[in-house]
């Protein structure tokens, strides 16, 4: 496959997450920022390798080849930010750029010599589950923070916002994985979060609270 051909199967597979059905054109064109014609061109394209299936006005799916191989550009993609921010001190959020490059990278020999050299971890630094050779894909049972009750404690176990800016806010509050957190309190206003983290106080927006995904201690 040409990478941008790899780049269509992550994004149908990323989208598919929250999508009941097909996905439509006009979803995969936002996140490509191309045209929807240019979509509808690839889309064929994909589906003349038996990649997806595509039906006009009912979307884009998957099928079982093209999940595995969306799968396996995902643990890719994450076996190289561990490696990016464990081996050569990246911070979180300078590795999804570069492993953006590095997902390409043909050699499956390569991949599973890095996933052995790295102890077969089973989250990227974001949080995120790390398919393994096979395809298999643990699932995670989180929520996110701005869902919990005043007063109980929970751990911090990814973001649903990867981007820079986010990444470098929670840096400045000292929010990381693993942080434990519990809410203090919780304004009806604007439903922004009094919380105790590591033992500091902190308070975020909802905005905050809606993008990070925590678990029960």
């Amino acid at each position: 496959m040409t990478y941008s051909e790899e780049n269509y199967l992550k994004v149908i597979y990323h989208l598919s997450h929250t999508a009941n059905k097909g996905i439509s054109t006009n979803a995969i064109a936002n996140v490509m920022e191309s045209k929807p014609s240019s979509v509808t061109d690839m889309v064929q394209k994909l589906a003349d390798k038996e990649l997806v299936e595509y039906v006009k006005y009912q979307g884009v799916t998957l099928t079982q080849k093209g999940m595995f191989m969306a799968l396996m550009i995902v643990r890719k993609h994450r076996l190289w930010e561990v490696f990016l921010v464990e081996k050569l001190d990246f911070s979180w959020d300078e590795v999804h750029d570069v492993a953006e490059q590095l997902e390409h990278i043909k050699s499956e020999k390569l991949t599973n010599k890095l996933d052995e050299f790295l102890g077969f971890p089973t989250e990227d630094p974001h949080g995120d589950p790390i398919p393994d050779k096979d395809g298999r894909i643990a699932s995670i049972d989180k929520k996110l923070l701005s869902e919990i009750g005043v007063s109980k404690k929970v751990i911090c176990v990814g973001v649903k916002d990867s981007s820079p800016p986010f990444l470098q806010y929670l840096d400045k509050q000292q929010i990381a994985l693993g942080s434990s957190i519990e809410v203090v309190a919780k304004e009806d206003f604007d439903h922004s979060l009094s919380l105790r983290v590591d033992g500091k106080n902190v308070t975020v927006s909802n905005k905050i609270a809606s993008n990070l995904f925590v678990k029960p201690v």
